[in-house]
């Protein structure tokens, strides 16, 4: 039996729109399976599940009690492909204090994602710490 993979417009816009709404933690954790695995730079545990995300995380704070403006973080990079109900997206996250200001961190991360009646969901993300220096370019 043969999977084909297919590359995967909806699973890019996903990844787009879960950055875009990063500020929202329960739109941002509605694309999370409630058992999601997590490896974080930040973590050397196995995080499992959304309340052990929120333990990294730390508690969420209204909008209106923010002290400091959300950064921007915008995935680049995107590779996204899926076999049927299940699928792979891997990317760079560019982290910067604004959009207008310079790069300040880079993150690698791959999300396996399920899709189910309630659309996809995130089952493990893996997001290592690359810094703002580490580009494609360096490793050649």
């Amino acid at each position: 039996m043969t999977h084909e993979t297919h590359s995967s417009a909806e699973l890019h816009d996903f990844v787009v729109a879960l950055y875009e709404g990063l500020g929202d933690r329960a739109a941002f954790d509605e694309r999370l399976h409630p058992v999601v695995t997590v490896w974080e730079s930040a973590d050397p545990r196995l995080l499992r599940g959304i309340d052990q995300l929120d333990e990294l995380r730390g508690p969420a704070a209204a909008e209106n009690d923010r002290e400091t403006p959300l950064p921007s973080v915008v995935p680049v990079d995107i590779v996204a492909e899926n076999w049927g109900e299940t699928g792979l997206i891997r990317y760079v996250l560019e982290v910067r204090p604004s959009i207008a200001e310079p790069l300040i961190d880079r993150v690698r991360v791959t999300d396996v994602l399920r899709k189910s009646d309630a659309g996809w969901k995130i089952v493990h993300h893996h997001a290592q710490d690359l810094g703002p220096e580490d580009s494609a370019e360096a490793g050649k």
